[in-house]
């Protein structure tokens, strides 16, 4: 938490990189990336540097070069992945630390599916398990399932009454799902599987509940197929640009991902971010905010702003994102991080590597050795639960009787 000597330190995983010509560096390993030799290496990489959770990207389309146009003809730039969550599965048992926090999308997908699938992996991860919820407001999207139609949307038209109602909506109906897939989670309670061979009772069915959930975009009753996950409460992360979304963290997230220009720019993030909570009257530990930083890193000098450049050649124009870039040495991160933490009063960082696996290599076995040595990151993992790394106490079911 801000003002901690810890700085809390997560890796965001997508593809070959976050530049979309990182699969042509001589490094990248773009034969393999719909393999899970490859992704469980990244894990492997992450967890030796002890960063506190990775993330996994995802969607429901295809990647594009324009997130308003929709589906491109472009070649020359990665398309297709697997799916986070059964790779976040695949991982789980090939690593023992660090957190996993794949993205799953609320918008078309039923809320029971994603509760028992993060439920699922919590259980093999043994209580390592998050989730980021992402809405998906793309009408080739909904085009997949053929049961709703959306309007297309441009950068341009965000700020007409229609658009802005249409993705309230949107962050409405996740919100939703996230509060249905925590009831969901505490459907059962903790010692609902009891397992007396003596009685031949495996589970105690009065430790079951309904939630009868009922609300605008769907009605579940409950309860779960799979039992309480060992977390109780998995891990629920959020990216944020604006009100809505802020608000939404608030309502569902444990922890908001955001991203700022500058350290005042992040400053005045963090506060919007706490008045959305003010605003819809959050509960519980206040949210954990998180950075989102773009890196290329090198040792020497002027090296990662030259290779970022020469990406940039190979794809024909500057890279274009939604965070800060940072190109420079790891002493020189190191120093940006702590500049920002300290003006922005951010929690911590999710860092982007811009190429895959170079400047994750970067972050494990150049930033984080120099945060040690600034006794700004610790040497090892203590705690064996994402929650508990991040200063969240496991929270009782819901629906647990007090003691008479």
């Amino acid at each position: 938490m801000p003002g901690t000597s810890e700085l809390h330190l997560a890796v965001a995983l997508d593809g070959a990189g976050w530049h979309p010509a990182a699969w042509r560096e001589p490094t990248a390993r773009p034969g393999e990336l719909f393999t899970a030799g490859y992704w469980a290496d990244l894990a492997r990489e992450a967890e030796g540097g002890t960063l506190d959770f990775l993330t996994i990207e995802d969607s429901l389309g295809i990647q594009t070069a324009d997130r308003f146009a929709g589906p491109d003809d472009r070649t020359d730039q990665v398309r297709g992945r697997l799916d986070a969550v059964l790779l976040a599965a695949r991982i789980a048992p090939l690593t023992r630390r660090i957190g996993l926090i794949p993205t799953a999308v609320t918008t078309h997908t039923e809320p029971f599916h994603l509760s028992t699938s993060i439920a699922t992996l919590d259980y093999v991860s043994a209580g390592r398990a998050g989730w980021r919820p992402r809405v998906s407001s793309s009408p080739h999207e909904a085009g997949h399932f053929g049961r709703r139609e959306f309007p297309q949307l441009r950068g341009e038209l965000l700020a007409d009454p229609a658009t802005a109602s249409h993705m309230a909506d949107l962050f409405g109906e996740a919100a939703d799902v996230v509060q249905v897939v925590r009831l969901l989670w505490d459907s059962w309670e903790d010692d609902a599987v009891i397992r007396d061979t003596a009685t031949g009772r495996f589970v105690d069915r009065d430790k079951l509940h309904y939630i009868d959930f009922a609300g605008r975009w769907f009605s579940v009753r409950g309860p779960s197929i799979t039992p309480r996950p060992p977390q109780g409460q998995p891990v629920v992360a959020s990216l944020g640009h604006g009100p809505v979304p802020y608000a939404f963290a608030a309502r569902a997230s444990d922890i908001v991902f955001i991203t700022p220009a500058s350290a005042p720019h992040a400053r005045q993030i963090v506060a919007q971010v706490r008045e959305a909570e003010i605003d819809t009257e959050r509960t519980g530990p206040p949210l954990s905010v998180y950075a989102d930083l773009t890196v290329f890193i090198d040792d020497q000098p002027g090296a990662a702003a030259a290779r970022k450049r020469r990406l940039d050649d190979l794809d024909g124009a500057e890279l274009g994102t939604d965070t800060a870039v940072f190109t420079g040495t790891p002493d020189e991160l190191a120093d940006l991080l702590a500049d920002w933490r300290r003006a922005g009063g951010l929690d911590g960082f999710r860092l982007r590597p811009g190429a895959l696996p170079y400047d994750l290599a970067q972050i494990t076995r150049g930033l984080v050795p120099r945060l040690r040595r600034r006794g700004a990151f610790r040497a090892g993992y203590a705690e064996s639960t994402l929650r508990a790394r991040l200063g969240l106490p496991r929270p009782a079911s819901r629906y647990e009787r007090s003691p008479a």
